[in-house]
């Protein structure tokens, strides 16, 4: 098993050759990170909705030891990234970070969420700083509004749904 200080060095490289390529070749390769995903989450997700959402990335700032926040309501998960593991990595190595590094989480989560039914809006700051913030709706009004009020104050939004 690879640990994880190269695997993030890893991937940082493998992100910054794609983004290099053909416009749209990162995108893909996050997208098959998604369809792979699927196996593990999308029935959890389908299933249980936000709940199994939140239990899921539970489970991962256990495992992964992230400072994250989860915040769990009736119609919407919020996670704040409060320190990054994986960009806190990037960073402590030679090699700088990927421009785009941050992506790769809503990368593969979009679609995912998508496919289950809800709708994401995610907030990223600066590629050299391990912090974002993720929305996940379970009603598409809801998302709007929030890219409404981000857009409004010039915050770095995006969100899974046009």
């Amino acid at each position: 098993m690879i640990p994880s200080d190269h695997f993030v060095r890893f991937y940082n490289e493998v992100f910054k050759f794609l983004d290099e390529q053909e416009p749209g070749h990162l995108e893909k390769y996050w997208r098959e990170i998604s369809r792979h995903q699927e196996l593990h989450c999308l029935e959890l997700f389908r299933a249980k909705g936000l709940p199994g959402m939140y239990d899921y990335w539970e489970h991962i700032r256990i495992e992964e030891n992230c400072d994250l926040t989860l915040e769990l309501s009736e119609d919407r998960l919020i996670l704040t990234m409060n320190r990054c593991p994986s960009l806190s990595k990037v960073l402590d190595n030679d090699a700088a970070p990927c421009a785009r590094y941050c992506e790769h989480c809503p990368g593969w989560i979009g679609p995912l969420l998508a496919r289950s039914g809800f709708f994401l809006v995610y907030e990223i700051g600066e590629p050299d700083v391990p912090t974002c913030r993720l929305w996940i709706f379970k009603y598409r009004t809801d998302a709007e509004a929030k890219r409404k009020q981000l857009a409004a104050v010039n915050q770095n939004i995006r969100c899974n749904f046009q």
